[in-house]
């Protein structure tokens, strides 16, 4: 997703905008730009590639200004050149924006033919047109972009700044987030409270389909229908350590270090002081009386909720659907009575996400979303949000978030076990236990980094990689090819082990690696047949075990990464481990770049 900021100081803004940019550099971009009003004058500066960029750009030709906008885009419509770069300006008015305008062919045939002609390849470009083209027609900033708002479909996060008016921002919010930050005598907007959290901590987010008009005494709110509308200041507690490397050499590294603490952190959250009983908001439906669940994400989010089908399915006899985010609203699946709807998503803002959300409102007895962002716009619209305690999170791949997913949706699963008198006392309170202990076990497993570097150099060769998993490490061997390819521009696939003869095994040779994610488990006999018939064909496996399933497995292995021993219904958390390490590791063998791969956003916030 694209970072969108907005200055109203009493300060130079473009220092103030390019250090708030930096802070939305993990959401992933490849391109930037400012524009300021100075002594009433608009002007800009953008350029290709990285921010380091833009900031040798403004030595040499500075940009003076007290308000300003900015901009970091990840392209859509047209490729990343300075000309499609944001801000895109018209005449006296300059845009900055997230999302897609999905009518702008119309708006720009229209506008071609009153003679406002386009000069980029962008959807946004249109809207600084239409603009303009209304301020020509003699309507004031206001009105034009009210005027111009109005005459857009698609999804959109707004900032308009203006020629003449250094005391003046508009914003607008459909579908992607924005946030209206409040100072003393100075106003800001960004697209995350992240951005704004050095300049204040007192934020205003927008609702759908709501226009601010901000100045320096603060912002005017309107709703969708027009309407004054009083949305609350709320003081965001933001810890400015969670979006600093730490002495990491990258922030995926300090994110997958801090797995043990944050999923600690989550558990204090929802387990009893005792730690023998899940303790969930009284706004949970009766889980004893859910007839099915429909559990819908995208990426490593969907994979949690691959994964937490086994557990509801298992544990609690609960029948699972589990649905692509993006795909689920448009077959418009019947949703039978009795249905509880969870919706899984790191940013809380997932567009795809989001509207399977909306899809459901009417149709589910009730909507839960397992999110990372309290006040994000997926937390706000459920019945009940249940936070996952991950701390921001701010490389691409997503790493603590997934394993905090994970945790959530087993204490949910368990508590409908419970509910649902699938399991009694003890067993949950020996898994509750073991729980209180993952902690532990994973900074156990973080001695595996040595052996999962050697591993990588190997990995790192190669076109082409292969997981698999049965059971529970099903989702887990589909999640760690998912990090191989985001990370480190690899190839890979994954199957649930039994599928192997069913097609992949005509894929292997001696040039293919096989990662075979299986704790010794009721599973492990069969999945050592699977590895056989592939070390049978020269394959390379790879085997991701505990020491008892290693020696079961005997020889003939290429490499073997011993993992601790876990209870199997908390194998997927802790397995999580060296998927993320093996794609770090062979990305930072191949010197692709870990944090910010290319072509991918943090959040995805068009659809």
């Amino acid at each position: 997703m694209c970072g969108i900021v907005g200055v109203l100081g009493n300060h130079e803004a473009a220092p103030m905008l390019l250090d708030a940019l930096k802070r939305l550099e993990y959401r992933g971009y490849d391109s930037a730009g400012l524009a300021t009003v100075n002594a009433g004058g608009l002007d800009r500066r953008r350029a290709v590639g990285k921010l380091v960029n833009l900031s040798d750009l403004l030595v040499h030709q500075p940009l003076p200004g007290k308000a300003g906008i900015g901009h970091t885009r990840w392209a859509t419509h047209g490729a990343p050149t300075e000309t499609n770069a944001h801000p895109h300006r018209a005449g006296p008015v300059a845009v900055v924006h997230n999302g897609i305008i999905e009518n702008f062919r119309e708006l720009r045939a229209e506008l071609a033919e009153a003679g406002f002609g386009h000069e980029t390849d962008t959807d946004t470009e249109t809207v600084a047109l239409l603009t303009c083209r209304y301020m020509h027609e003699g309507m004031s900033a206001e009105e034009a972009a009210r005027a111009t708002i109005a005459r857009l479909d698609g999804a959109y996060a707004l900032l308009f700044l203006f020629e003449g008016e250094d005391d003046l921002l508009i914003a607008a919010r459909k579908g992607s987030p924005l946030a209206i930050g409040h100072g003393k005598g100075e106003m800001f907007v960004g697209s995350d409270a992240i951005a704004l959290a050095p300049m204040t901590d007192r934020i205003t987010y927008l609702e759908e389909g709501d226009i601010a008009v901000v100045t320096r005494e603060g912002a005017t709110i309107t709703d969708a229908e027009g309407r004054r509308a009083n949305r609350p200041v709320k003081t965001i507690a933001l810890d400015h350590a969670l979006v600093d490397k730490g002495g990491h050499r990258h922030f995926m590294a300090k994110e997958i270090a801090e797995q043990p603490m944050v999923i600690g952190n989550a558990l204090r959250h929802y387990l009893t002081e005792a730690g023998d009983d899940i303790r969930l908001p009284d706004a949970l439906p009766d889980l004893a009386r859910i007839e099915r669940l429909t559990l819908v994400a995208c990426g490593t989010a969907y994979y949690a909720c691959l994964t937490a089908k086994y557990w509801f399915e298992q544990l609690a006899g609960l029948p699972v659907d589990v649905d692509i985010a993006s795909e689920f609203r448009y077959r418009e699946p019947p949703i039978v009575p009795g249905t509880l709807a969870i919706f899984v998503s790191q940013s809380g803002e997932t567009a795809d996400t989001l509207a399977a959300l909306r899809y459901c409102r009417d149709r589910v007895e009730g909507i839960v979303s397992v999110v990372n962002v309290e006040e994000s716009s997926i937390a706000r619209e459920s019945d009940l949000a249940l936070p996952i305690h991950a701390g921001a999170e701010i490389g691409v791949a997503s790493t603590k978030a997934f394993t905090c997913q994970l945790t959530v949706l087993l204490l949910l699963a368990l508590r409908a076990a419970r509910a649902r008198g699938r399991m009694d006392a003890a067993r949950l309170s020996d898994l509750l236990s073991a729980l209180r202990g993952l902690p532990a076990t994973l900074n156990t497993a973080m001695e595996i980094d040595h052996r999962i570097r050697d591993v990588a150099r190997d990995l790192a060769a190669v076109q082409s990689a292969l997981f698999l998993g049965r059971g529970l490490m099903y989702p887990l061997a589909l999640e760690g090819a998912l990090k191989l390819k985001e990370i480190s521009y690899i190839h890979a696939e994954a199957y649930a082990s039994g599928e192997l003869k069913h097609g992949p095994i005509a894929l292997i040779d001696e040039t293919l690696p096989v990662i075979v994610m299986a704790p010794c488990d009721a599973l492990f006999d069969k999945t050592v047949s699977n590895m056989q018939e592939v070390m049978a064909r020269g394959g390379r496996i790879v085997l991701v075990s505990d020491a008892a399933g290693i020696a079961a497995a005997g020889e003939g292995t290429f490499r073997a990464i011993t993992m601790p021993v876990t209870d199997p219904v908390l194998a997927p958390i802790l397995y999580a481990l060296p998927a993320q390490l093996i794609a770090y590791h062979t990305a930072i063998a191949k010197g692709t770049d870990v944090d910010q791969p290319r072509n991918l956003a943090k959040s995805v916030t068009v659809e």
